[in-house]
């Protein structure tokens, strides 16, 4: 027989003591090695301060769930004043056996850039919900979102008033600019190689309108990594993905390699610095001193994460922008293709000159990629070529989404052609400069 619990808060204490839904299917999910959101979901339904009735009832309808192997959330139209997007409506269609979750509404919320909180924030933002939702709280969603988990269409204006009064705004839902993510960058990491809140601010509030109002064929998003690290899934997750990096040599202090040397051990350093290199850009001397290739470097990060005081990025620093990473839809997996392998970023005009490409890619997703297509979908389909030419872009051998696998292909002409390359570039960069001073 089911549990009793005690009296809860809104409808349910009108109604007398609830009763504790039966879930030996969820309860099963807690005896794994694992912590289990289940657990999570009982705390607040036995201990919380939000709605615990709602709660309790949607352990129910998710035990139905598992019961009989089927959904039982529908979608429907809840919005804010002003607002066409940022609300995940939910409504259950077993209402009738779990009527205090019968509406589980999900509000997105921007967070601050590079996610940096006050307790004191943090306490209000549970105190909003726990008066006016659930008390289920996500930090954060896939695209950055705090996710406000459970409420009702009633509470769903007076929640976002309250968290507006804060200072927080609504993100991205549907065909829309979705909300931005940015790494804690150059605030506490040493790795950081650009300004990540300050481009993250820039293009989310130019583009605030998009969000806003859903217009786009499908969801965008923007994503800012400090350094190739990419600790925020930028590569693999954004359709504009800013990588921070840098294209001078690697920093080396030797005298802190030797240090290291020291304390793992030659062996130790072989086996988990020098041979784990992806393009065997590492040696290690006989006077356990390090020398770097830094023309095979790809940027993967794993020295430098390994070895910290003594290897730091290098001094001329910029990003790398990426476009077209999404996880799988139409096409499959996707992952950012190199667009501009490398863009400075330190002054107002690089910040601004930033916006205006970002502005670009979202204009031509906007006019020409099909319904429910994203832009990485959108590249596959007319062709790199063709994308190059529309936002204006010169085609570069770092774009290349991965080489040709025929064996027929003659290559005895390439370093010629290479060499022309980099020889028009270097006329370029001479005329761009005369023209500055």
């Amino acid at each position: 027989m089911p549990n009793d619990i005690g009296p809860v808060s809104g409808d349910a204490a009108s109604e007398g003591d609830m009763k504790i839904h039966d879930t030996p299917l969820l309860d099963d999910l807690e005896s794994g090695p694992w912590p289990s959101f289940i657990t999570g979901l009982k705390a607040l339904r036995d201990e919380g301060d939000g709605n615990r009735a709602m709660i309790n009832d949607l352990l129910g309808q998710l035990e139905h769930s598992y019961e009989n192997r089927l959904g039982y959330w529908k979608g429907g139209t809840v919005s804010v004043f002003g607002y066409g997007g940022g609300v995940i409506p939910r409504f259950s269609e077993v209402a009738d056996k779990f009527p205090e979750s019968k509406e589980f509404h999900t509000l997105r919320v921007q967070p601050p850039a590079g996610y940096h909180y006050t307790s004191d924030l943090l306490r209000q933002m549970c105190d909003v919900w726990e008066e006016h939702g659930s008390g289920l709280i996500a930090f954060h969603g896939q695209s950055g979102d705090i996710m406000f988990q459970g409420t009702s269409t009633e509470n769903t204006q007076k929640a976002f008033d309250a968290l507006n009064e804060m200072g927080f705004d609504l993100g991205g839902a549907g065909p829309a600019l979705r909300t931005s993510m940015s790494c804690v960058g150059h605030a506490r990491c040493e790795m950081s190689c650009y300004d990540e809140v300050r481009a993250h601010r820039d293009i989310i509030n130019e583009f605030l309108d998009e969000m806003h109002r859903p217009a786009l064929p499908y969801k965008f998003k923007f994503k800012f990594s400090g350094c190739p690290n990419d600790c925020v899934n930028a590569i693999h997750r954004a359709d504009f993905a800013v990588i921070g990096t840098w294209r001078d040599d690697m920093k080396v202090n030797q005298d802190e390699v030797k240090a290291y040397v020291d304390k793992v051990g030659r062996k130790y350093v072989i086996d988990h610095v020098i041979a784990m290199c992806p393009t065997r850009a590492l040696s290690l001397n006989d006077d356990n001193t390090l020398e770097v290739d830094n023309k095979s470097c790809v940027r993967c990060m794993h020295c430098l994460n390994v070895m910290t005081k003594a290897l730091s990025p290098g001094d001329d620093k910029g990003v790398s922008i990426l476009i077209g990473g999404k996880r799988a839809l139409k096409v499959g997996d996707l992952m950012g293709i190199n667009i501009i392998p490398f863009f400075k970023l330190d002054s107002d005009e690089d910040f601004e000159a930033l916006t205006e490409f970002a502005e670009k890619v979202l204009d031509f997703f906007a006019e020409n990629a099909l319904e429910h297509e994203r832009v990485g979908e959108t590249i596959d389909r007319i062709g790199l070529p063709a994308f190059l030419e529309a936002i204006e872009v010169e085609p570069d051998p770092n774009m290349v989404k991965h080489p040709r696998t025929s064996c027929y292909v003659r290559t005895d002409d390439f370093d010629e052609e290479a060499e022309k390359w980099y020889e028009r570039k270097a006329q370029e960069k001479g005329a761009g400069a005369a023209a500055a001073e």
